[in-house]
């Protein structure tokens, strides 16, 4: 756990967020390379990936607002903390589809091949997040056992997060870190051998929901 990566003065680059912009160059890169490869222009398909990636964000930090609105309203000073936080990432998956159907069809951007071509690359940045939610300590697991058990003792990311300190828990973000990777290679052969557009995508949204719903029995926080 190792929730400040770099303190130089008053400079703070925190794990979470260089995991995160790791995980959006990771992700850019595959995009740009497979555009290239696929025909397609490259440097139209990183525009419109840098508008969906922010209104993803965006949409990601207002459904944690709205699943978690009374605790707000009792702290409007904890309104500051969305702005560290990744938000739930449903809703930014929800949030980025809705704009990028709207954003293709305004640009005349084929939807379902495009669709194939940035799936691999979601499930990619996304497992880098995951790595950043260990080390700042959000998404923990509950209680476990045995070699599995990970006990976190970092105050700070304690206050951050509320993540229960001295305990063995489950590392749920590990889990998902890892099955978010395995969906990546399993969604680049299914694009490399894909017989019909909107297979990728389609596969991508079924595999993460089975990740999900595996994933979520082993989920601590509230």
């Amino acid at each position: 756990m190792f929730p400040i990566l770099i303190r130089i003065g008053p400079i703070t680059i925190h794990t979470y967020g260089f995991f995160l912009a790791l995980g959006v160059v990771f992700a850019l890169w595959f995009i740009y390379h497979q555009a290239r490869k696929q025909g397609f222009n490259p440097n139209k398909l990183l525009d419109a990936a840098f508008w969906i990636i922010l209104i993803s964000l965006i949409g990601a930090k207002l459904i944690l607002l709205a699943g978690n609105f009374s605790f707000y309203l009792k702290n409007p000073g904890e309104l500051l903390s969305l702005a560290r936080s990744g938000g739930v990432f449903q809703g930014g998956l929800t949030f980025g589809i809705i704009f990028a159907v709207i954003y293709f069809r305004k640009n005349k951007i084929p939807l379902w091949p495009v669709a194939d071509l940035t799936a691999p690359a979601i499930a990619l940045g996304h497992g880098f997040g995951r790595l950043g939610c260990f080390s700042a300590g959000c998404c923990y697991g509950r209680e476990g056992s045995g070699i599995w058990a990970t006990v976190f003792k970092n105050e700070y990311a304690h206050e951050l997060t509320g993540i229960p300190l001295n305990v063995g828990l489950h590392p749920v973000q590990l889990y998902e870190a890892a099955l978010n990777f395995l969906n990546f290679l399993v969604l680049f052969l299914i694009f490399k051998r894909k017989k019909f557009d909107g297979q990728v995508f389609s596969f991508y949204i079924i595999d993460y929901s089975i990740i999900r719903f595996f994933t979520e029995y082993f989920r601590g926080d509230h």
